[in-house]
């Protein structure tokens, strides 16, 4: 069954639109580092403590998550500042092993502040007394080596047995009451996550990339709760594209003169290697197809499954405008999951990249889906083509000219190619 879908302008303005409790210019028991930062007197050291929400994962594409967009926001914030935000996450990982490792990731870095964001896998292994004396343990740690403090209430997700929303919302409330036993300001993040849930479902959904992991579109706004918080100043960072080269893996082979193995969604798995070999000519191409003719965005999901394995250097996703799920909801987790498939777990072993249908085809520029994919790609932090209005450059040229764009030694982390 065909479904249409009504996509929302939040599909592209989701961040930014949650308000943050009133502030003194800098919130309680942040004055040092809000100073600090104000001044530029002395170079900042953040540490970002927490599991896989923290850490770097394929859920926001592998190369940055929300300690990264935390750096873009106190920069912004704070012109003059010298900062450098760490990221100590870890997969798996529970407040019980954060104090196992608190000393080697977190305090040998003497970091001025410490966040911290536990509690999803705190409620399933952990019980609440667990969990607050473990909370109330890191906190007089990291205070004795003078670091300030921000409790993070962990993001609200789609209910599972193994995480109710019920249970979840006991952890959040007890990391509430550790901050005010310990006056410790927390971000709630929780709490931002179920306004826009109870405002729109489909915002909320869109935060996403999975059950329990936000997007990039979800880090973008625990970064803008963080730095607000820190600074009682609003900050933007809707305009923050996705990391520059799009491509680092497969330009550095290219370099060395070693083979790229492609795995392409049509057209790209015809047009790519003309493209590559136009800025190298001597490029040892292999390309196979990954086809998706006739094919769902759930079944596409399964091929997915398959990409991990097959020793691939660059992977190209473009979900056909054909390409349809029994449901709204379907069909957002399933290209959700085609990319999260074609990611490595952790750091990008590989190189991912993916392109709206309108970037083939600039006749469906105004389908409905477009919004939607341009979307998703967006919140998964990969390099994309997107087409500006009445451009009907074929996509062979646009490609090679993106190519080259991309390959060319200027760029910065934050620019945005979109």
């Amino acid at each position: 069954m065909k479904v249409r879908f009504v996509l929302l302008v939040v599909a592209f303005a989701v961040i930014g639109v949650f308000p943050v409790p009133a502030q003194t210019p800098a919130a309680a028991g942040l004055e040092r580092v809000a100073g600090l930062l104000e001044s530029g007197a002395e170079s900042v050291r953040i540490v970002c403590f927490g599991d896989s929400v923290t850490g770097v994962y394929y859920h926001t594409g592998g190369r940055r998550a929300y300690a990264d967009m935390l750096q873009i926001a106190l920069q912004r914030t704070y012109p003059k500042a010298s900062v450098t935000v760490i990221n100590a996450g870890i997969s798996g990982n529970n407040t019980a092993n954060a104090l196992a490792r608190i000393g080697t990731d977190v305090l040998a870095h003497r970091p001025h502040l410490v966040t911290v964001m536990f509690g999803l896998n705190d409620m399933t292994n952990l019980t609440l007394e667990e969990y607050s004396a473990n909370l109330t343990s890191i906190i007089t740690q990291c205070r004795a080596t003078s670091a300030e403090l921000l409790l993070c209430t962990p993001n609200a997700v789609e209910e599972t047995d193994r995480r109710p929303s019920s249970k979840l919302e006991t952890y959040v409330a007890a990391m509430r009451q550790v901050g005010a036993d310990n006056s410790v300001a927390v971000v709630d993040c929780y709490a931002a996550y179920q306004q826009e849930r109870a405002a729109d479902p489909l915002a909320f959904a869109l935060l996403m990339s999975d059950e329990i992991h936000p997007n990039m579109d979800g880090h973008r706004l625990f970064a803008k709760l963080i730095a607000e918080q820190i600074s009682g100043k609003p900050v933007s960072l809707d305009d923050v594209g996705f990391p520059f080269p799009a491509m680092p893996k497969t330009l550095a082979l290219l370099k060395e003169g070693k083979p790229v193995r492609v795995h392409a969604m049509p057209p790209y798995d015809t047009l790519i290697a003309p493209a590559l070999l136009s800025v190298f000519p001597s490029a040892n191409l292999e390309v196979t197809a990954w086809p998706v003719e006739g094919r769902s965005v759930p079944q596409l999901e399964e091929d997915a499954k398959a990409v991990r394995k097959m020793g691939v250097d660059l992977v190209i996703v473009a979900v056909s405008a054909e390409a349809n799920a029994e449901s709204r909801e379907k069909y957002l987790r399933s290209y959700s999951w085609v990319m999260n498939h074609a990611l490595s777990f952790a750091y990008q072993e590989w190189d991912v990249i993916a392109f709206p249908p309108s970037t083939a085809n600039p006749a469906l520029a105004g389908d409905e889906k477009e919004a939607l994919a341009r979307q998703r790609i967006r919140a998964q932090d990969l390099g994309t083509i997107t087409r500006a209005d009445r451009d009907e450059t074929p996509v062979a040229q646009l490609l090679e000219t993106w190519i080259k764009e991309q390959f060319t030694e200027s760029g910065t982390a934050t620019s945005a190619k979109e």
